[in-house]
Protein backbone atom coordinates (compact mmCIF):
# COMPACT_ATOMS: atom_id res chain seq x y z
CA UNK A 1 0.00 0.00 0.00
CA UNK A 2 2.92 2.78 1.13
CA UNK A 3 5.05 1.23 -2.45
CA UNK A 4 1.82 1.90 -4.34
CA UNK A 5 0.96 5.88 -2.70
CA UNK A 6 4.71 6.55 -3.18
CA UNK A 7 4.78 6.02 -6.92
CA UNK A 8 1.24 7.69 -7.34
CA UNK A 9 2.90 10.60 -5.51
CA UNK A 10 5.84 10.15 -7.87
CA UNK A 11 3.71 9.74 -10.87
CA UNK A 12 1.89 13.32 -9.71
CA UNK A 13 5.28 14.92 -9.42
CA UNK A 14 5.94 14.19 -13.13
CA UNK A 15 2.34 15.49 -14.25
CA UNK A 16 3.42 18.62 -12.59
CA UNK A 17 6.95 18.72 -13.84
CA UNK A 18 5.16 18.36 -17.54
CA UNK A 19 2.55 20.80 -16.95
CA UNK A 20 4.96 23.63 -16.01
CA UNK A 21 7.28 22.68 -18.74
CA UNK A 22 4.40 22.84 -21.56
CA UNK A 23 3.82 26.63 -20.24
CA UNK A 24 5.85 29.70 -21.63
CA UNK A 25 8.00 31.50 -18.64
CA UNK A 26 6.32 34.68 -18.07
CA UNK A 27 9.42 36.96 -18.83
CA UNK A 28 9.33 35.59 -22.40
CA UNK A 29 6.57 37.04 -23.45
CA UNK A 30 5.98 40.54 -21.75
CA UNK A 31 6.63 43.51 -22.68
CA UNK A 32 8.74 46.39 -20.98
CA UNK A 33 9.73 44.50 -17.91
CA UNK A 34 11.76 46.72 -16.34
CA UNK A 35 9.61 49.97 -16.96
CA UNK A 36 8.57 50.52 -13.11
CA UNK A 37 5.50 51.90 -12.22
CA UNK A 38 4.37 55.66 -13.33
CA UNK A 39 7.60 55.67 -14.95
CA UNK A 40 7.96 58.36 -17.75
CA UNK A 41 10.54 58.85 -20.59
CA UNK A 42 10.49 61.83 -22.64
CA UNK A 43 10.75 60.69 -26.49
CA UNK A 44 13.17 62.77 -27.92
CA UNK A 45 13.70 60.87 -30.80
CA UNK A 46 13.59 63.53 -34.22
CA UNK A 47 13.90 60.62 -36.59
CA UNK A 48 11.88 61.09 -39.67
CA UNK A 49 12.28 58.82 -42.73
CA UNK A 50 14.51 60.11 -45.95
CA UNK A 51 13.98 59.37 -49.42
CA UNK A 52 15.97 56.41 -51.11
CA UNK A 53 16.56 55.08 -54.47
CA UNK A 54 13.04 53.59 -55.86
CA UNK A 55 10.96 55.79 -53.73
CA UNK A 56 7.36 56.75 -55.87
CA UNK A 57 6.73 60.33 -54.99
CA UNK A 58 3.83 62.45 -55.56
CA UNK A 59 3.96 66.33 -55.59
CA UNK A 60 1.31 68.76 -55.73
CA UNK A 61 2.07 72.69 -56.20
CA UNK A 62 -0.70 75.24 -54.98
CA UNK A 63 -0.84 78.69 -55.19
CA UNK A 64 -3.24 81.69 -54.99
CA UNK A 65 -3.41 81.54 -59.03
CA UNK A 66 -4.19 77.36 -60.17
CA UNK A 67 -3.34 78.68 -63.64
CA UNK A 68 0.54 79.22 -63.28
CA UNK A 69 1.03 75.85 -61.04
CA UNK A 70 -0.83 73.66 -64.33
CA UNK A 71 3.15 72.53 -66.14
CA UNK A 72 3.57 71.33 -62.40
CA UNK A 73 1.05 69.48 -61.73
CA UNK A 74 0.63 66.59 -64.87
CA UNK A 75 -2.86 64.96 -64.65
CA UNK A 76 -2.54 61.51 -66.64
CA UNK A 77 -6.22 60.17 -67.24
CA UNK A 78 -7.22 57.03 -65.64
CA UNK A 79 -10.24 56.03 -66.80
CA UNK A 80 -12.88 58.44 -66.83
CA UNK A 81 -10.62 60.49 -63.80
CA UNK A 82 -7.38 61.90 -63.72
CA UNK A 83 -4.63 61.58 -61.32
CA UNK A 84 -1.68 63.33 -60.79
CA UNK A 85 1.40 61.67 -62.10
CA UNK A 86 4.30 60.06 -60.32
CA UNK A 87 7.81 60.49 -60.05
CA UNK A 88 10.60 57.45 -59.20
CA UNK A 89 13.62 58.40 -57.37
CA UNK A 90 16.51 57.55 -60.06
CA UNK A 91 19.91 55.04 -59.06
CA UNK A 92 21.25 58.61 -58.93
CA UNK A 93 18.99 59.97 -56.31
CA UNK A 94 16.92 62.49 -58.79
CA UNK A 95 13.37 63.12 -60.42
CA UNK A 96 13.03 64.57 -63.81
CA UNK A 97 10.58 67.45 -63.28
CA UNK A 98 8.57 69.62 -65.81
CA UNK A 99 10.59 73.34 -66.15
CA UNK A 100 12.98 72.54 -62.87
CA UNK A 101 14.61 69.42 -64.67
CA UNK A 102 16.53 66.91 -62.48
CA UNK A 103 16.24 67.41 -58.39
CA UNK A 104 18.26 65.84 -56.25
CA UNK A 105 15.89 64.20 -53.49
CA UNK A 106 18.19 61.27 -52.35
CA UNK A 107 18.69 61.48 -48.58
CA UNK A 108 16.39 64.43 -47.72
CA UNK A 109 13.32 64.35 -45.83
CA UNK A 110 9.86 64.80 -47.49
CA UNK A 111 9.91 68.24 -45.23
CA UNK A 112 13.54 69.08 -46.50
CA UNK A 113 12.04 67.79 -50.21
CA UNK A 114 9.04 70.72 -49.84
CA UNK A 115 12.09 73.18 -48.77
CA UNK A 116 14.36 72.48 -51.70
CA UNK A 117 11.30 72.69 -54.32
CA UNK A 118 9.87 76.03 -52.34
CA UNK A 119 13.29 77.49 -52.94
CA UNK A 120 13.80 76.71 -56.63
CA UNK A 121 10.31 77.80 -57.01
CA UNK A 122 11.61 81.03 -55.59
CA UNK A 123 14.82 81.93 -56.63
CA UNK A 124 13.50 80.92 -60.47
CA UNK A 125 10.63 83.21 -60.21
CA UNK A 126 8.24 80.55 -61.39
CA UNK A 127 6.10 80.80 -58.40
CA UNK A 128 4.62 82.89 -55.47
CA UNK A 129 4.61 81.74 -51.92
CA UNK A 130 4.31 78.37 -53.45
CA UNK A 131 2.55 75.54 -51.16
CA UNK A 132 3.65 72.00 -51.63
CA UNK A 133 1.97 69.17 -50.83
CA UNK A 134 4.82 65.87 -51.04
CA UNK A 135 3.93 62.19 -50.76
CA UNK A 136 5.88 59.30 -50.81
CA UNK A 137 3.29 56.35 -52.33
CA UNK A 138 5.55 53.16 -51.31
CA UNK A 139 5.95 53.93 -48.43
CA UNK A 140 5.19 50.20 -46.48
CA UNK A 141 7.08 47.55 -44.08
CA UNK A 142 6.75 43.93 -44.47
CA UNK A 143 6.14 41.91 -41.14
CA UNK A 144 6.92 38.30 -41.31
CA UNK A 145 7.65 35.21 -39.18
CA UNK A 146 5.70 34.65 -35.48
CA UNK A 147 3.13 37.07 -36.05
CA UNK A 148 -0.40 36.47 -36.34
CA UNK A 149 -1.13 38.06 -39.77
CA UNK A 150 2.36 38.34 -41.72
CA UNK A 151 2.23 40.64 -44.48
CA UNK A 152 2.89 44.05 -46.42
CA UNK A 153 1.76 46.85 -44.63
CA UNK A 154 1.13 50.45 -46.25
CA UNK A 155 1.58 53.46 -44.12
CA UNK A 156 -0.38 56.42 -44.75
CA UNK A 157 2.27 58.50 -42.53
CA UNK A 158 5.34 60.00 -42.89
CA UNK A 159 6.51 57.50 -40.17
CA UNK A 160 6.07 54.23 -37.87
CA UNK A 161 7.27 52.62 -35.20
CA UNK A 162 7.75 48.97 -34.84
CA UNK A 163 4.94 48.55 -32.57
CA UNK A 164 2.82 49.98 -34.11
CA UNK A 165 3.59 47.81 -37.39
CA UNK A 166 3.30 44.80 -34.95
CA UNK A 167 0.30 45.71 -34.46
CA UNK A 168 -0.92 45.80 -37.81
CA UNK A 169 0.05 42.41 -38.34
CA UNK A 170 -1.90 41.49 -35.72
CA UNK A 171 1.01 41.33 -32.85
CA UNK A 172 3.21 38.38 -32.13
CA UNK A 173 2.29 34.69 -31.85
CA UNK A 174 2.78 32.65 -28.29
CA UNK A 175 5.72 31.09 -30.11
CA UNK A 176 7.38 34.41 -31.05
CA UNK A 177 10.63 35.42 -29.54
CA UNK A 178 10.40 39.26 -28.30
CA UNK A 179 14.09 39.30 -27.51
CA UNK A 180 15.43 39.59 -30.80
CA UNK A 181 13.17 41.16 -33.68
CA UNK A 182 15.06 41.70 -36.36
CA UNK A 183 15.07 44.70 -38.80
CA UNK A 184 16.54 44.27 -42.36
CA UNK A 185 16.70 47.81 -43.67
CA UNK A 186 18.03 48.70 -47.26
CA UNK A 187 19.46 52.19 -48.11
CA UNK A 188 20.11 52.57 -51.81
CA UNK A 189 22.05 48.84 -52.19
CA UNK A 190 23.20 48.48 -48.49
CA UNK A 191 21.07 46.06 -45.93
CA UNK A 192 21.94 46.71 -42.34
CA UNK A 193 20.49 43.96 -39.83
CA UNK A 194 19.49 45.17 -36.72
CA UNK A 195 18.16 43.58 -33.76
CA UNK A 196 15.39 44.88 -31.46
CA UNK A 197 14.57 43.35 -27.54
CA UNK A 198 10.84 44.24 -27.00
CA UNK A 199 10.72 42.86 -23.20
CA UNK A 200 12.78 46.12 -21.98
CA UNK A 201 11.93 49.29 -22.00
CA UNK A 202 15.54 49.99 -24.18
CA UNK A 203 13.36 49.54 -27.28
CA UNK A 204 11.88 53.13 -27.47
CA UNK A 205 15.78 54.19 -27.68
CA UNK A 206 16.20 51.65 -30.36
CA UNK A 207 17.54 53.34 -34.22
CA UNK A 208 15.30 50.62 -35.75
CA UNK A 209 12.40 51.49 -33.39
CA UNK A 210 10.96 53.88 -35.65
CA UNK A 211 11.23 52.06 -39.53
CA UNK A 212 11.79 53.38 -42.80
CA UNK A 213 9.76 52.58 -45.99
CA UNK A 214 10.63 48.85 -47.49
CA UNK A 215 11.84 47.90 -44.23
CA UNK A 216 11.81 44.16 -43.53
CA UNK A 217 10.67 43.15 -39.71
CA UNK A 218 11.23 39.09 -38.84
CA UNK A 219 9.75 37.42 -35.56
CA UNK A 220 11.87 34.32 -35.44
CA UNK A 221 10.20 31.11 -33.54
CA UNK A 222 11.16 30.64 -30.27
CA UNK A 223 12.88 27.44 -28.88
CA UNK A 224 9.76 26.06 -28.21
CA UNK A 225 8.02 26.65 -31.28
CA UNK A 226 11.86 25.24 -32.50
CA UNK A 227 11.53 22.20 -31.21
CA UNK A 228 7.81 21.86 -31.81
CA UNK A 229 8.30 21.45 -35.47
CA UNK A 230 5.79 18.49 -35.35
CA UNK A 231 3.56 20.85 -33.90
CA UNK A 232 0.03 19.20 -33.33
CA UNK A 233 1.61 15.81 -33.27
CA UNK A 234 3.68 17.16 -29.98
CA UNK A 235 0.66 18.27 -28.13
CA UNK A 236 -1.33 15.42 -29.09
CA UNK A 237 1.79 13.20 -27.41
CA UNK A 238 2.00 15.25 -24.52
CA UNK A 239 -1.95 15.16 -24.08
CA UNK A 240 -1.97 10.98 -23.95
CA UNK A 241 1.13 10.98 -21.70
CA UNK A 242 -0.78 13.35 -19.16
CA UNK A 243 -3.94 11.42 -19.89
CA UNK A 244 -1.82 8.13 -18.86
CA UNK A 245 -0.45 9.56 -15.94
CA UNK A 246 -3.57 10.50 -14.34
CA UNK A 247 -5.63 7.48 -14.89
CA UNK A 248 -2.60 5.11 -13.75
CA UNK A 249 -2.11 7.31 -10.46
CA UNK A 250 -5.74 7.16 -9.92
CA UNK A 251 -5.88 3.55 -10.10
CA UNK A 252 -2.39 2.93 -7.65
CA UNK A 253 -4.42 5.35 -5.08
CA UNK A 254 -7.72 3.90 -5.85
CA UNK A 255 -6.21 0.24 -4.89
CA UNK A 256 -5.33 1.54 -1.43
Amino acid sequence: MTFSLSRGKLLLGLIVIIFFNSCKSKKDIVYFQNAKNFETMVDTDTFTAKLKVGDIINIYVSTLDQTVTQPYNIVRSVGSQGTLIDYLIDVDGNIDYPVLGKIKLLGLTVEEAKQLFKKKFEEGKLLKDPVIIFRVQNFRVTVDGEVSSPGVYPVSGERISILEALGMAGGLTIKGRRDNVMVVRDFNGTKTFSRIDLTTKEVFNSPVYYLTQNDYVYVEPNNSAISGATGDARVGTLISITSFLITTTLLLITRR
